[in-house]
C-alpha cells in the first residue's frame, strides 16, 4: 500500500519483457506496475529518507486516540482461531 502521492505515467514495453513481467508478477500475486516500481526503486533508490520518516511516524500515531476500538487481544485471537486448519 502507498502512502505517497503517485503519478500515473505511461511506458511502452516490448513483448517479451511485458510476458516475463506478467508471469512473474502472477506467480507472486503483485501487479506489474508493483514490480516496476520495485525495479526503479532498487535501479534508482527510493527518494528522500526524511520524507519515509515522517510518513511512519504518522502512521505509528494514527489510531492512537481511538477510544472505539476497545481491547484488541480477543479480536487478534478470534481471527487467529479463525485461520487453522482443523485436522479430520
Amino acid at each position: 500500500m502507498y502512502i505517497h502521492r503517485m503519478i500515473r505515467t505511461q511506458l511502452y514495453l516490448d513483448e517479451d519483457v511485458h510476458q516475463r513481467l506478467r508471469d512473474l508478477a502472477g506467480k507472486q500475486g503483485r501487479t506489474i506496475s508493483d514490480l516496476v516500481r520495485e525495479a526503479i526503486a532498487r535501479a534508482y533508490g527510493t527518494g528522500h529518507i526524511d520524507e519515509r520518516i515522517t510518513t511512519l511516524e504518522g502512521i505509528t500515531s494514527l489510531w492512537h486516540d481511538r477510544d472505539d476500538l476497545g481491547a484488541t487481544a480477543a479480536y487478534v485471537r478470534r481471527l487467529r482461531r479463525d485461520t487453522h486448519r482443523r485436522r479430520g
